[in-house]
């Protein structure tokens, strides 16, 4: 094993993490005013609401897929599933949810691209993160493609060792079990990876933004304008 696969794959992680952590406590404490998504909806409606809705349906089953199928043992899925099946079911659901996120973010990205008034309003780190996410997307449907070369579900198994060994803070045996994977699945690691470092300074802090504190606030006194 590389030392290369040690840093990328053994210590990038908890690095990501402290970034995204530290990160997103910083922003909270110092500029709350800015941890929000910053909607455009008012200033152009048109395909706002599908190709929101595409996206955020197909994220949210994309990343639920994501954390169920890396950390849950082998032991515990066997009872109802086989390893050969469960990558199928992966490739099968990863697939038409991917796509269906794919298409959204295209139709978001090409609207915050093209419509004046959004584009005026959109900052750097908007449309980066977009572009990011793209990115990602099309690095994980291509992993789908490359399944169909392994069916024995084999590089699966490799992919959930890393990250659970990862969870149990094992880095060196983290790194050794996604050390043979081809580089398109690594390259997909790496860049969600790369999301927690950039979550704390874009749009995506909104994701673990919930207002819960609105349910006991207090009453807002509004006058009629003398």
């Amino acid at each position: 094993m590389s030392k290369w696969n040690l840093l990328l794959f053994g210590i990038y992680p908890y690095v990501a993490l402290a970034i995204c952590l530290l990160g997103s406590w910083a922003r909270f404490d110092l500029s709350q005013y800015s941890w929000k998504a910053g909607s455009s909806q008012m200033l152009d409606k048109r395909g706002m609401r599908v190709a929101s809705n595409f996206f955020h349906i197909g994220v949210l089953f994309v990343l639920a897929g994501h954390f169920v199928g890396l950390l849950t043992p082998a032991s515990v899925y066997h009872h109802v599933i086989s390893t050969e099946h469960k990558q199928l079911l992966a490739m099968v659901s990863g697939g038409f949810f991917g796509l269906l996120c794919l298409i959204g973010l295209i139709m978001l990205l090409h609207r915050r691209l093209t419509e004046p008034r959004v584009r005026a309003t959109s900052s750097t780190s908007d449309i980066l993160i977009l572009l990011v996410l793209l990115a990602q997307l099309v690095l994980g449907l291509l992993t789908i493609v490359a399944s169909t070369g392994h069916m024995d579900g084999s590089v699966m198994v490799r992919l959930a060792d890393w990250a659970q060994n990862t969870v149990l803070l094992r880095p060196v045996d983290a790194a050794a079990a996604i050390a043979p994977v081809s580089l398109v699945y690594k390259l997909h690691v790496l860049l969600g990876l790369t999301l927690f470092v950039l979550f704390p300074f874009t749009r995506l802090v909104h994701i673990v933004s919930a207002p819960v504190w609105y349910l006991g606030r207090r009453y807002q006194i509004v006058r009629q304008k003398a």
